[in-house]
């Protein structure tokens, strides 16, 4: 058997629960996928975008939905060896990927750490929504999973201050048309570790050349991973934390919160206390 097909056996099989399920529980829970949906799946060449990529061929396969998939890698000016390991696992895995230039790195690369990483992410999407736009399709696939949703709502609390998450699927403020949806969103980052390792996959953790060159002599500490070290730690605590976390999110009682904004305007407890 060819080596892309012992892949995707394994995601149906040995990790039907911890991935295959899960995966399609969100497509169909958040009604992420419909029929025409002309989707573009963003590949960064890591082991998430790779993954969500083999989910949706499987999808498209084998579901009841009947739409288009483009696999799209934005090169915003790799090194020639990330780039080659990235056309690399796309061959390995069976997926084929369309390649866009852009000269991302090259234009934040003399900014400090913080001013790059901002300006890097507002223009990679800028450029995905265009690339999407370009090839007519009305939804970008992203592959943030279970851990980036509890991390983004850590990193909102405890330095945002503010309760807000990461959303399944949104409505682009800026792209008409366009919506972004992540369907790895109930997937654990150690349950996509094992199927990597399952497989003997080799992929790329952070590809930027501009945290590189900065991290040299030390690695880089994100606030992100920070979040991720702090989690960690309460799981040793109490192993459901995560779970307990990502459901107060579906579960906020307001009648117990001091105030809260919907679109933009802010409502106090005050308001209607004494109605």
């Amino acid at each position: 058997m060819e080596k892309y097909k012992e892949i995707e056996r394994s995601i149906i099989k040995k990790f039907r629960k911890e991935i295959w399920s899960k995966f399609v529980r969100a497509v169909q829970e958040y009604q992420l996928i419909s029929d025409d949906d002309n989707l573009m799946v963003c590949i960064s060449g890591g082991k998430d975008s790779f993954l969500l990529a083999k989910c949706i061929q499987e999808l498209q396969r084998h579901g009841k939905i009947r739409f288009n998939a483009h696999y799209v890698v934005m090169n915003p000016g790799y090194s020639d060896a990330n780039y080659a390991a990235i056309c690399e696992n796309a061959r390995i895995l069976n997926v084929p990927v369309e390649i866009f230039d852009s000269d991302i790195f090259a234009s934040v690369s003399h900014f400090d750490l913080k001013s790059a990483c901002y300006l890097c992410a507002r223009m990679r999407r800028g450029y995905l929504y265009s690339k999407a736009q370009e090839l007519g399709c009305n939804k970008i696939v992203l592959g943030h999973h279970f851990d980036d949703v509890i991390e983004t709502t850590l990193l909102s609390m405890l330095y945002g201050s503010e309760i807000k998450t990461m959303m399944p699927k949104l409505h682009s403020d800026h792209f008409e048309g366009l919506e972004l949806i992540r369907p790895l969103y109930l997937v654990k980052e150690r349950d996509i570790i094992s199927w990597q390792n399952f497989n003997d996959l080799k992929f790329l953790n952070c590809a930027c050349r501009f945290t590189e060159k900065t991290s040299t002599g030390g690695e880089v500490v994100s606030k992100r991973k920070e979040m991720k070290e702090l989690i960690k730690q309460l799981r040793e605590i109490n192993e459901d934390v995560d779970y307990n976390i990502f459901k107060a999110l579906d579960n906020v009682n307001l009648n117990c919160v001091l105030g809260f904004k919907r679109n933009g305007n802010y409502k106090s407890f005050l308001d209607d206390y004494d109605e």
